[in-house]
């Protein structure tokens, strides 16, 4: 049996283009849609925590395994919803995380100390967007991820989204 087919043409390499860093915590435009109390939500500084990079963070290539900056992000949000005022954890609304976002900019050797700067990018009916940025604690013009999580608070014992409680709202404003 012959293979009549033409051998493919090669493509051209194409250049990656090399991507901006995207600002860590710029405010989403509001959703048109959403009641004027979700949409009045600017982005405002929540919280700058400040972590310690431990030997156990890093992984093969002697720098911080990217499992590890999850970790750093869930920890911050904890410390500063231990801060915030009010009922925010009940019985029947707890939050959980729906999405993440995470861009590694650059390798976070040890020993550091860093910081992870806390913003609310965006309230929804049910959900809030955090944004972050994982900084050098002595320059936090070295940025070594920025992101952002989704938030959703729901009923551990239906599964269905309820209200933001108004002590999220609040720390927010």
């Amino acid at each position: 049996m012959t293979d009549n087919r033409k051998p493919a043409a090669k493509r051209p390499a194409r250049k990656r283009a090399k991507s901006k860093p995207a600002p860590a915590v710029a405010a989403r435009p509001a959703d048109a849609s959403a009641p004027a109390s979700a949409r009045a939500v600017v982005a405002r500084t929540l919280a700058v925590i400040p972590l310690h990079v431990r030997w156990r963070d890093l992984d093969a290539f002697n720098h911080v395994n990217n499992s590890s900056y999850l970790t750093f992000l869930e920890e911050s949000r904890l410390q500063w919803l231990r801060t915030v005022p009010g009922e925010w954890f009940t019985e029947h609304a707890m939050p959980v995380m729906a999405a993440v976002e995470l861009r590694y900019r650059q390798p976070i050797t040890w020993p550091a100390e860093i910081d992870v700067l806390l913003v609310c990018e965006h309230l929804g009916n049910s959900s809030m967007t955090v944004g972050n940025r994982i900084v050098d604690r002595n320059d936090h013009a070295r940025v070594y991820a920025d992101g952002n999580v989704v938030m959703v608070w729901v009923d551990p014992g239906t599964g269905a989204s309820v209200p933001l409680p108004e002590a999220i709202r609040k720390a927010c404003a």
